[in-house]
C-alpha cells in the first residue's frame, strides 16, 4: 500500500449533534486523521460490534438513550475497545464527570466549551503522544 492511509490514525467521533460531528470531522480530516463518525452512542456501539477498530475513540457524554459513560461501560465489558485511546469530549466539566471518565479508562477528558475545534485536535494529538 503506497498511500498514507496506513500511517493515518483512525478516529471515531461520537456525538448526537450533527453540526458538531461535521465540524470536528472536518477539523480532524484536515489534520490528517482518517475520520469515521457515529451520530449517537447506539450507532457507535453498532460500528464497534461490527468490527470497527479506531485508534482514537472520541466520545461525547450527554446523548439520548445511552450516554457516553454507558457506552464506554458496554464496550469495555464486551472488550470492543481493545487498543483504542479513549478521549471524552463533553460540555460536562465537573470533577465528578472527569473522575467517572477516568475510572472507565478514558485516556483524556476535553471540555468542549473551553476548547476551540483546533485546540481539541491539538489536545487529542497531545494525549496520543503521551500514550506511546
Amino acid at each position: 500500500m503506497a498511500d498514507d492511509t496506513a500511517t493515518k490514525k483512525k478516529i471515531l467521533i461520537i456525538d448526537d449533534d450533527t453540526f458538531l460531528l461535521d465540524m470536528y470531522s472536518l477539523k480532524f480530516s484536515q489534520s490528517g486523521y482518517a475520520v469515521d463518525t457515529a451520530l449517537g452512542s447506539e450507532q457507535a456501539y453498532e460500528k464497534m460490534k461490527q468490527g470497527a477498530t479506531p485508534d482514537i475513540f472520541l466520545t461525547d457524554i450527554v446523548m439520548p438513550t445511552m450516554d457516553g459513560f454507558e457506552l464506554l461501560e458496554k464496550l469495555r465489558a464486551e472488550k470492543l475497545l481493545a487498543n483504542a485511546v479513549v478521549i471524552i469530549l463533553s460540555n460536562r466539566g465537573q470533577q465528578v464527570d472527569i473522575d467517572r471518565g477516568v475510572s472507565l479508562g478514558a485516556d483524556g477528558y476535553i471540555v468542549k466549551a473551553s476548547s476551540t475545534p483546533s485546540e481539541v485536535v491539538a489536545k487529542v494529538a497531545e494525549i496520543l503522544s503521551k500514550k506511546k
